[in-house]
């Protein structure tokens, strides 16, 4: 009896622990391609306002796609700190 409360309850915890890594995957943030970002969708990201993110619009117009999320930090404004905190957030393609 007490060998099938202890399988019982390791089978409801794996299914505890499936469920949840199952909801993690759907609930992730999408990435935001800095490369086509519209300024509306720049401003969502937390630590950028619309004056950043002109800036980011701007520097891409005049120098071409940015190579990697690193690439930010050449913008006026935009610090690894910045970039540090929304790594996860961003993307180049």
């Amino acid at each position: 009896m007490k060998s099938w409360n202890v399988l019982l309850n390791a089978l409801l915890l794996s299914l505890v622990f499936a469920f949840t890594s199952v909801h993690a995957d759907e609930t992730a943030t999408p990435s935001l391609n800095i490369n086509n970002a519209s300024i509306e969708q720049l401003e969502k990201i937390k630590g950028l306002g619309a004056k950043k993110a002109l800036a980011i619009i701007e520097y891409r117009s005049q120098h071409g796609d940015f190579e990697s999320i690193e690439d930010l930090s050449k913008v006026k404004g935009i610090g690894s700190k910045f970039i540090a905190k929304n790594r996860d957030r961003l993307s180049i393609q």
